[in-house]
């Protein structure tokens, strides 16, 4: 069961990242605590990542942050933020 603040499976299973066209995925808990400190959004309440793992989009009141100047950079990647 997901919470409000988390899309549906059946949403998630159809969202790509705009950027690669790569299927995304909900965050876990500890990759959402990486990102938190990471990102500096203590408040983050979920996050979809990239299928190679390289960006999340974060997820604000329910809605996923598709924008690929809203990526945060996860490890393996150059940038901090995508610009």
């Amino acid at each position: 069961m997901t919470s409000p603040a988390v899309p549906s499976d059946d949403l998630i299973a159809t969202l790509r990242c705009p950027e690669t066209r790569q299927p995304l995925s909900l965050a876990e808990e500890v990759a959402l605590n990486q990102l938190r400190a990471t990102a500096n959004e203590p408040a983050l309440q979920a996050a979809l990542i990239r299928e190679d793992g390289t960006k999340a989009y974060p997820v604000r009141d329910g809605f996923p942050m598709l924008l690929v100047d809203e990526a945060i950079a996860l490890e393996g990647d150059s940038d901090s933020r995508a610009s």
